[in-house]
Formats: structure tokens, C-alpha cells, sequence
């Protein structure tokens, strides 16, 4: 893993139905959700820093801390940012932004946390194999 502050990468993504609050059950409106712009933003920090692992890694979200600054209307185009801002070991630190084409919409700091992924995935099919009915 090569991964140094300052990676950045940047998305678009047009607002559809299906991204919507009144969708989501995030609320009743048809504007972008808060669950979907959350989704793009840990979406654009994994494109940020993901030609640079190792084969066999992959990075999973541990935190979100966003601000939905402004409503946008399904048909608008959205636009988020993410810059790789700390590596702590395997932690990694984004600051990530969001405009729609009128004006600023979102703002998170992400953490993402780099895993070995035939590791994880052993532990989830562990943990599949041993549920409980929640007692």
C-alpha cells in the first residue's frame, strides 16, 4: 500500500428517482437523499485511493461526519470531491465536498479504514454461518 495525502479524485453523478428522500424513506421529498449523497461521497474516497493498494486490499467506511448543506432537484447534476487529507497506519482521513450546478450542497470528513479483503470476507462468512435469531 502506497497511499499519501493528497490523493484526490472527483465524480458526477446525475439525481434520479431512485436517489431521492421520498425513495429512501429518508424523508418525503424528491430531492437527493442524505443516505444517497453519503453513498457518493464514500463512493469518490474509494476511487481516490483505490489504484493504489496492493492487490488483495480494499478499504471499508468506519465514519461519516456530513453536513447536507442544500436540497438538490432530481434531474441536476451533483458533483463530490474527495482528498485523502491523513493516513494513520491503516486509517485513512478524507475531506470530501459536494456541489450540485448552483451551488455547494454537502461537506464530510470520512474515514475509510484499509482491510485485507480474503481476511474480511473470511470473517463475514464466519459470522453468516454462526447467526442467531437476535436472542
Amino acid at each position: 500500500m502506497t497511499l499519501e495525502p493528497g490523493l484526490v479524485a472527483e465524480i458526477t453523478h446525475r439525481v434520479a428517482e431512485a436517489d431521492t428522500a421520498a425513495t429512501y424513506g429518508s424523508g418525503l421529498l424528491p430531492v437527493l437523499s442524505t443516505p444517497h449523497l453519503i453513498a457518493l461521497m464514500e463512493a469518490v474516497s474509494q476511487a481516490a485511493i483505490e489504484p493504489h493498494l496492493a492487490q488483495g486490499e480494499s478499504a471499508v467506511g468506519i465514519h461519516v461526519d456530513m453536513k447536507h448543506l442544500a436540497a438538490t432537484p432530481v434531474g441536476m447534476e451533483v458533483r463530490v470531491r474527495s482528498e485523502l487529507v491523513e493516513v494513520e497506519g491503516r486509517r485513512l482521513s478524507f475531506h470530501v465536498e459536494a456541489w450540485d450546478e448552483v451551488e455547494r450542497v454537502g461537506e464530510a470528513d470520512h474515514q475509510r479504514f484499509v482491510i485485507d479483503t480474503a481476511r474480511f470476507m473470511s470473517g463475514v462468512a464466519e459470522k453468516a454461518g454462526g447467526k442467531t435469531d437476535g436472542a
